[in-house]
Formats: C-alpha cells, sequence, structure tokens
C-alpha cells in the first residue's frame, strides 16, 4: 500500500592598448589589519553550533570546521593569538560516562538513508569518555544543547546532575570544575574579543519534538522548564543582558548573532505533507471504510474541511492529530454508535478515541524529517485495517508541527532576535543577522563565486544529515559572515574563506 519514504571569483584588470604592448593593472588587496579591535585572547560562547556539531554527533573534524576555529585562523593573520577547542577523542562521535554509551555516532549517508556510523560500519564505537575531564582553558565554549539560561547555571559540567537533567555531559567534559558556570570559564581567561550566538535552543527543542513541549510566555523561572519548552521572552532578555554585560565589561570587544528561524532548517521542510502513494483498491477501500463516513460525520459537526477523499495517486496528504482543533471524539462516538450502520456502530469507540482530532495536512503544515521513517509503518492500532501512520492512523503530535505551533515558534524567536540586536547596538557590538541569510538560503538560495548553496537537504550544501546542524561548508560561509560583520563595526580587514572548498558531507571512513 505505502512505499517507505527516501530520500570565480575572477581577477579584475583593466586593460590599456599602448602601440603593440597590452599592460595589465592589478588593483592592490587592501592590507589585512585588526582595526581597532583585539584578537590576543579569542574566547567563543554558544551551543551546538559553535561547537562543531555535525551529522548529529559531535567529532574532531566538525570541530576543526567550526566557524569560531576558523575565525581564530583569520585572526591569526591580524595578530590573533592561539584558539583552543576541546577535542573529542575520534570521528565517530558520540560520548561515554564511565564506560557506558550516552551519544551515538555521528550519521552517515548509506543505502539511500542517514544512518548511525555503527550501522554502515560495524565496529564503529564513541570513545570519548566525559568522567575523566580535560585540562582547559579551552576558546571554544560550544556546548551543544546549551540554553540561553545554561551559560550562567552553576553545576550545569557537575556530572552528578546529568540524571536530572541539570548538567551537560559535554560541558562536563571540560569545565574547570563541578560548580562553574560557563560564562564564568570564559571570563576567567580574560578575553581581550569575545563571540556569542546563542537563543537557537530557547526553541528548537520544541520545534524538533513536534512542538510536544509548553510555552513558557509568563514563566520567568527557567529551573521550571523541561527540554523541549519554548523560553520566556522576558526572562531571555534578563539572562542575555547578563552575559552581554559581563562579556562587554571593560569595553571589551566583541560580534553576536541573532537566531535563524528553526523552521526554515531542512529538518522541517524535507519531507512533504502530502507523499502518501495509493493505488485504485487501496483508496476506495479507505475511502468507503473510514475517510468517507467520517467525512460525513463531521461535516454534520460543522467540520467539513478536514478530511478530504484519497485519490489513485502518489500525492495524497498524510492524516494528521491536529491539537490546535476542537476534539469532536465525544460527537463522533456517538454519531456513529446510533449510525444504525453496523461497521461504524462497531468502530463508534475507536472513531472517537482516535479522530477527534484528525484532519489531512496541508502545505501549511510541517512534516519533521525523522517521520519520514514512520509513514505508513504499525500504528499500534487494535483495528487492523486502520494501523498505517498517516494513511489509515493520524500521526500524533509529535510527528508534525501545525500552524498554532509553528506560530508560538515564530513568535518567540521575533521576540529573542529584537533582545539580541538590541544588545548589540547597545553595546557597540558587531551584529551578524543569520536569520536573514537563513531566510535566503531555505528560499532561493545564495550565490558565491561559481556556487549555489541552498538548504535542500543532503544536496544544497547548508544542512548535515541531521537536518538541523550545518556542514563544513555552511560553516566557513557564517566564518565569513562573522568576519565582515567585525570589518564593518572595528574598521577590521580580513582575509575571507572560500566556501566550496570545505565538503557538504564527511565520509564513513574518516581517520581520527
Amino acid at each position: 500500500m505505502y512505499k517507505n519514504l527516501k530520500y570565480l571569483f575572477l581577477s579584475s584588470f583593466v586593460f590599456i592598448a599602448c602601440s603593440e604592448d597590452v599592460k595589465e593593472e592589478v588593483i592592490a588587496e587592501e592590507p589585512l589589519s585588526k582595526g581597532s579591535a583585539d584578537f590576543t585572547k579569542y574566547v567563543a560562547l554558544g551551543n551546538s553550533l559553535t561547537a562543531g556539531f555535525s551529522d548529529n554527533a559531535l567529532f574532531k573534524a566538525g570541530q576543526v570546521n567550526a566557524y569560531p576555529n576558523l575565525m581564530a585562523e583569520k585572526f591569526a593573520e591580524v595578530g590573533g593569538g592561539a584558539f583552543t577547542t576541546p577535542f573529542t577523542n575520534d570521528n565517530v562521535g558520540g560520548l561515554l560516562a564511565g564506560g557506558i554509551q550516552i551519544q551515538g555516532p555521528r550519521l552517515v549517508f548509506s543505502n539511500g538513508a542517514p544512518v548511525p556510523l555503527n550501522i554502515a560500519v560495524p565496529g564503529s564505537v564513541p570513545t570519548t569518555e566525559i568522567a575523566i575531564p580535560l585540562t582547559g582553558p579551552f576558546n571554544n565554549m560550544g556546548i551543544p544543547g546549551a540554553k540561553s539560561y545554561h551559560l550562567i547555571a552553576p553545576n550545569y559540567g557537575n556530572i552528578a546532575g546529568l540524571a536530572t537533567g541539570q548538567a551537560n555531559p559535554y560541558f562536563v567534559r571540560f569545565r574547570s570544575s563541578p560548580t562553574t558556570t560557563v560564562l564564568a570559564d570564559a571570563l576567567s581567561q580574560n578575553p581581550t574579543f569575545f563571540s556569542l550566538w546563542i537563543g537557537n535552543n530557547d526553541v528548537l527543542g520544541y520545534a524538533t519534538s513536534g512542538g510536544t513541549g509548553v510555552n513558557q510566555l509568563g514563566n520567568t523561572n527557567p529551573a521550571t522548564y523541561a527540554a523541549n519548552d519554548i523560553s520566556d521572552p522576558t526572562m531571555f532578555n534578563t539572562v542575555y543582558n547578563q552575559i552581554i554585560d559581563a562579556l562587554a565589561s571593560n569595553d571589551r570587544k566583541g560580534v553576536v548573532a541573532n537566531i535563524p528561524s528553526v523552521t526554515s532548517a531542512a529538518f522541517f521542510r524535507t519531507v512533504p505533507f502530502n507523499p502518501v502513494p495509493l493505488d485504485a483498491a487501496t483508496s476506495s477501500a479507505l475511502n468507503a471504510g473510514l475517510i468517507g463516513p467520517l467525512d460525513q460525520i463531521l461535516t454534520a459537526l460543522g467540520q467539513p474541511d478536514r478530511l478530504k477523499p484519497l485519490d489513485a495517486a502518489t500525492n495524497n496528504p498524510l492524516l494528521i492529530v491536529d491539537e490546535g482543533l476542537t476534539n469532536l471524539g465525544s460527537q463522533i462516538q456517538a454519531i456513529a454508535a446510533s449510525s444504525g450502520n453496523p461497521q461504524l456502530v462497531a468502530l463508534a469507540p475507536f472513531l472517537g478515541a482516535v479522530y477527534g482530532q484528525a484532519r489531512h495536512a496541508t502545505k501549511d503544515d510541517l512534516v519533521l524529517l525523522t517521520t519520514r521513517t514512520v509513514i505508513g509503518q504499525p500504528a499500534g492500532s487494535p483495528v487492523p485495517s486502520l494501523n498505517a501512520f498517516g494513511v489509515s492512523y493520524p500521526l500524533q503530535d509529535q510527528h508534525v508541527l501545525v500552524p498554532t505551533e509553528i506560530e508560538l515558534i515564530n513568535t518567540a524567536t521575533t521576540a529573542f532576535n529584537n533582545t539580541i540586536e538590541s544588545a548589540a547596538q547597545l553595546k557597540g557590538l558587531a551584529f551578524v543577522d543569520i536569520n536573514s541569510i537563513m531566510r535566503e538560503l531555505s528560499t532561493n538560495g545564495i550565490r558565491f563565486d561559481n556556487y549555489h548553496m541552498s538548504a535542500t537537504f543532503g544536496q544544497g550544501g547548508v544542512f548535515s544529515w541531521d537536518g538541523i546542524h550545518i556542514t563544513a561548508r555552511a560553516n566557513a560561509y557564517i566564518a565569513n559572515q562573522f568576519l565582515e560583520a567585525i570589518e564593518r563595526t572595528y574598521g577590521a580587514k580580513f582575509s575571507k574563506f572560500k566556501p566550496q572548498d570545505k565538503p557538504i558531507t564527511y565520509p564513513s571512513f574518516l581517520p581520527n
């Protein structure tokens, strides 16, 4: 019934004719300069994007190509100092805690889909142990999974807090002490320049969970938040400005970036809302046994647009649950039970329990990348003929973002970005509008030199195999954007990267 979803720069010359000679005038390059900034001690704060997380894991090659590491290369050309990174032990990815695996290997492309490395290359196991912390300090303070308030949270690097979610395994591995904060470890290095890109995770967990978390609007106590909740904008404003005040003290210079609309990532833009292929027999059976009778009931209840007839085609829409809809389960059950139709009478309790908030998806819904492996699979239904996720049994909250959830995400993102830009303006910091860059990438893409980079999953060059984190090529492009912002604000001049020289994927066999 259903097939699983798979998935010049040209030098400029002026030519002048002079008798029989052709003279070449070369436009001189502007000399490199640090401007008014001091890059002697550069410290980068942020989350997984800062750390170099890619392909759903942190591993050496990704860390080498992280945008702060690349920026530090260019800073070194104008007098910048050494830049240290808490490198993992291998290119497998994943973490161990006391010898027990707590994070899995990186994703690679194998047999037509992204899979964990240990599936493609049996025997690939993580070797990075967090129970024995590294000796720092480290310039790259990017912590995968960190939200804004985690940067000032004591004990965020205390291994005893892992079980309760109060600590982060990546910070456990390189914190200076169990009780310190990320911000304190950064400031203890007396940095002369900083970068800060934080805030994505204050909304990302809600999005990648399909909106299963809570919008904490009005709750300014982050200690009460769960991992998939949206942070309160007032709390974010307070915490972000506290971080900026500390980093920018004593007229310290730096660069900050806002956050992209997370729903523009390939994770939300790859699986279409209508990927269901049905033959004539299957579509007719579903229309007669489920869609048609349900549609008649819903129409009688004043909801005629929730469902549509299925066709013998490849682009039927997914059947989903929309928590924003009025739950008509009890009415559906009552009408079916009194219909006089033996089949509907028998199904009445099931129909009421399962389809009260069901509808067919539209282009305004965003299907999660991880849902691709669920579509058409058994849903655990007690009715064997109505047991295919997204086809005869609705996909659940964790599988799809519906418009009401997307609106919450966008509203929070706008509020966070207003805080970030205002803080940058108040302190005179360089500012990178990542949100606009990602919007352009997700619509028309961006062309540089002879290369066109887009947000298309697996091919566009921006997103790694997890659909959220960026590739080495995109890191080089982002590094250039940071460098250009620093040039505009502090009068510096840097050489730039050619992003197309960086890979968009890593091979399965990658030396450690």
